[in-house]
């Protein structure tokens, strides 16, 4: 004697079609052979139009290149494959006038059916919307890289991305400069203005990097008042103009604050990566020595060594 089945074929049909993301049945070849599911309104709309379209018609080459490079990788482990993909309005062919604005981001669960539908290999793939998880992830991260006083790099992220040039340094011999400079007599600052105009005072020279830097440049607050700056694809002589210049422009906008009286100056110490490093350390060690070399001179000057 044989169980009767639980559900009637009409009842499975309101189980598949109540599945809160959408499941995608996919061929090898990108066709959307079937689609169930993706009742949660608040994310997703009524993809039935899709059913026997190709992926391609849907979807950018790009984006669809990579989908089928996916769908490729789970047929050929038969394993549950997970990816995390984007999909902005340029992602999407025929998007109507009021599309989204910014990327909706997705969780894939790709998994390879163990029969052929119409014919050929395919997959099904549940697409979980995580936006949300997504954005609050970027907010962490961005988070614990920047400094809440300056908005620039923290010290941590500083040296992440001092050890990655220090690696195409010594794979590529891609050069880099180092800056480091810190505010003259901030201590003098902070005690005749106060720690208010000694946050701005930090403040306003974190402006002036950001303004004179170009963008593959990577200046950070390193701690206190002290900045370190990597120049990537800059040597020595390309550096130290640019440092003169950045020298003069702090020390201008620091004056016309009108909250430090004369207003303040800055001392820094200029270094390069060099072929006998062992570390990304030294150039920083180098940097920071020339930096006390500046103090000790009179201050208000920048140091190469």
């Amino acid at each position: 004697m044989h169980d009767e089945p639980w559900f009637s074929n009409e009842q499975l049909a309101t189980i598949l079609k109540a599945l809160p993301d959408p499941a995608f049945i996919l061929t090898r070849s990108g066709r959307y052979a079937a689609i169930f599911g993706g009742s949660d309104s608040r994310y997703y709309h009524d993809g039935s139009v899709l059913i026997g379209k190709w992926i391609s018609d849907v979807l950018s080459d790009e984006k669809t290149a990579w989908f089928m490079q996916e769908i490729g990788k789970a047929l050929e482990s038969r394993n549950l494959h997970v990816v995390e993909y984007g999909l902005s309005g340029q992602d999407v062919r025929g998007l109507p006038p009021g599309g989204p604005s910014s990327v909706i981001w997705f969780e894939g669960r790709v998994q390879a059916l163990a029969f052929q539908v119409q014919g050929e290999d395919a997959v099904l793939w549940v697409a979980s919307n995580i936006t949300v998880r997504n954005d609050y992830e970027v907010r962490l991260r961005i988070q614990s890289e920047t400094d809440p006083l300056t908005g620039l790099f923290n010290r941590r992220k500083l040296m992440e991305a001092l050890s990655d040039q220090y690696e195409m340094f010594t794979r590529y011999g891609t050069p880099m400069s180092l800056l480091m400079f810190d505010i003259d007599d901030f201590k003098r600052v902070n005690d005749e203005y106060g720690h208010l105009n000694g946050d701005r005072a930090i403040q306003v020279a974190a402006e002036v990097c950001r303004s004179e830097f170009r963008s593959t440049d990577i200046p950070a607050r390193f701690g206190g008042d002290e900045f370190v700056i990597l120049m990537p694809h800059t040597d020595l002589a390309q550096a130290v103009p640019i440092a003169g210049r950045l020298r003069l422009r702090i020390a201008e906008a620091l004056r016309l604050t009108g909250d430090l009286g004369e207003g303040a100056t800055i001392s820094g110490g200029l270094s390069q990566l060099l072929p006998m490093d062992v570390s990304c350390h030294e150039v920083l060690k180098r940097a920071d020595d020339a930096l006390y070399q500046a103090k000790r001179a009179g201050r208000n000057c920048i140091i190469s060594q």
